[in-house]
């Protein structure tokens, strides 16, 4: 095993160990919380020494990195998500490689991921995208929309050929009634997933918490996690 092998490998047993013992105080199974490392800025040696570490889904959140990254790993046995900020004009190259599209916002990103997917003749996952720090009809510093939008985005996407509505994400915010309170922010994302469940029964996905909060991410209801400094560490990354 090579330095960097043995280091993810430590780093991924003390997140697993996080998240476990997060499960168990809130009287989760563990199965229930599924790990995305986000693996952007590291290369793709990384994305294959945590696949044959057993990590099966991986985060990246620009397509100008994310592209080559998921063409060089295309030989292993994984889950790509797209989480950043995403232009219309990149939704033809992201939905070759990405499974799942976690920050949709927007219905003009609706309309080309949509044409994309069919484009690919692939079926894309999405997830909406809410922002807990944005005005009644408008999209967050972070991206994402209002609560009050996220209805309408969700039967969008539902309703869109080529894609399939899994659920809902979001980022803590930084401003805003939720600032500072990441378990109320998560508990208000589980509520709105919940509220949307009566139409979307298989939209069960709610992705919520990084490597500074994953706790109150599980403790609050979130599927899945996504951890990027906590496994990967403070190696230098790419430029």
């Amino acid at each position: 095993m090579t330095d960097r092998e043995a280091e993810l490998a430590a780093n991924l047993a003390r997140v697993e160990e996080r998240i476990a013992s997060a499960c168990a105080a809130s009287g989760r199974k563990r199965e229930e919380v599924t790990l995305i490392v986000v693996t952007k800025t590291y290369p793709a040696s990384d994305v294959r020494l945590l696949a044959g570490l057993g990590v099966r889904h991986v985060a990246e959140n620009k397509d100008q990195d994310a592209a080559p990254k998921a063409a060089a790993c295309a030989d292993l046995p994984l889950t790509w998500h797209f989480v950043g900020q995403l232009q219309t004009n990149k939704a033809r190259s992201v939905a070759e490689y990405a499974q799942v599209v976690q920050s949709v916002d927007r219905p003009k990103l609706v309309t080309a991921l949509s044409a994309a997917a069919e484009r690919a003749g692939r079926e894309l996952g999405c997830l909406v995208q809410v922002a807990l720090d944005a005005e009644s009809g408008t999209r967050g510093d972070r991206g994402g929309a209002a609560p009050d939008l996220v209805a309408d985005l969700a039967e969008r996407v539902a309703s869109a050929p080529g894609l399939r509505f899994d659920g809902l994400m979001t980022v803590a915010p930084l401003s805003g009634p939720y600032a500072g309170r990441e378990r109320a922010a998560f508990e208000r994302l589980v509520e709105l997933s919940s509220g949307l469940r009566a139409g979307h029964p298989a939209a069960t996905m709610v992705s919520a918490g990084m490597s500074g909060d994953l706790e109150q991410a599980v403790a609050a209801g979130a599927t899945h996690v996504r951890v990027g400094t906590a496994v990967l560490g403070d190696r230098p990354r790419l430029g």
